[in-house]
């Protein structure tokens, strides 16, 4: 299931390297569209869809066949706020969460990302339709949309006509590591997958993509992970298996 946007493309390319690597006979059928979470899910547990990304959560673990390699190394729990150009420094004088929780940010309705910041005090305002978020953000319904690092700059471009911009103080940082999940009767394919991750991870083709990519790469440059004032948020809903102490699968931004 891919819309097109920068998870998809990124996402699609891993898959690729690990059934390479794998060596399993592949060939990519993509549906295109935007669905929500839940008809995602759907389709995938039903059989109309064999693979899609997403950020886990235990009922999805449960369900599907996670593939527990987090496919950005957890940058995606990384998240920076995309605000109304009018908003740009609404942000700046804030150096403490009760702070924080006098704003509104916007998120999907069933999103993890929106149960996280709600068990953690914020108030989230939400939409099904991941398009909507950004003209909710134009019309400024929310003061922030938090996204992961790598997201903003792509989506803003890819929307001239919003008056959108990238807020430059603030950063959540949580756990909510970003999967391939596997359709439940798919359980062969989805040990090919995971088997050609580790190979990758192992002899450092993961590694390679992953700082190639020209969007972690622009992260790097534009996003000043080191110098914004950073709240860790919990996650309560982190699976039990989530593999956290391999440090092998995750960034360490204090070393980039």
């Amino acid at each position: 299931m891919s819309r097109g946007d920068v998870n998809s493309n990124y996402s699609l390319g891993l898959l690729k390297i690990a059934l390479e690597k794998a060596g399993a006979p592949f060939k990519f059928n993509i549906s295109e569209g935007d669905f929500a979470p839940m008809r995602q899910r759907k389709e995938l547990l039903e059989g109309g869809l064999d693979i899609l990304w997403t950020a886990t959560s235990t009922d999805m673990e449960e369900a599907a066949l996670p593939i527990r390699v987090p496919l950005y190394k957890g940058l995606l729990g990384h998240r920076i706020l995309i605000v109304h150009k009018d908003n740009k420094t609404l942000f700046n004088s804030v150096d403490n969460w009760e702070q924080m929780l006098n704003f509104r940010f916007g998120q999907g309705r069933d999103w993890s990302d929106t149960t996280i910041m709600r068990a953690n005090g914020m108030k989230v305002v939400t939409a099904v339709k991941y398009d909507n978020l950004f003209l909710m953000a134009d019309g400024k319904r929310f003061d922030g949309f938090p996204r992961g690092v790598h997201e903003p700059w792509a989506e803003i471009e890819k929307r001239p006509g919003l008056e959108l911009a990238v807020d430059e103080h603030v950063m959540l940082v949580y756990r909510s590591p970003f999967y391939l999940f596997v359709a439940p009767s798919k359980k062969s394919l989805a040990e090919d997958i995971y088997h050609g991750m580790l190979m990758a991870v192992d002899d450092g083709t993961f590694d390679e993509y992953f700082y190639s990519n020209p969007t972690v790469k622009m992260v790097l440059e534009k996003a000043n992970l080191k110098n914004r004032v950073i709240f860790n948020l919990k996650n309560p809903s982190l699976p039990p298996k989530t593999p956290v102490d391999d440090t092998r699968l995750w960034v360490d931004i204090t070393k980039l």
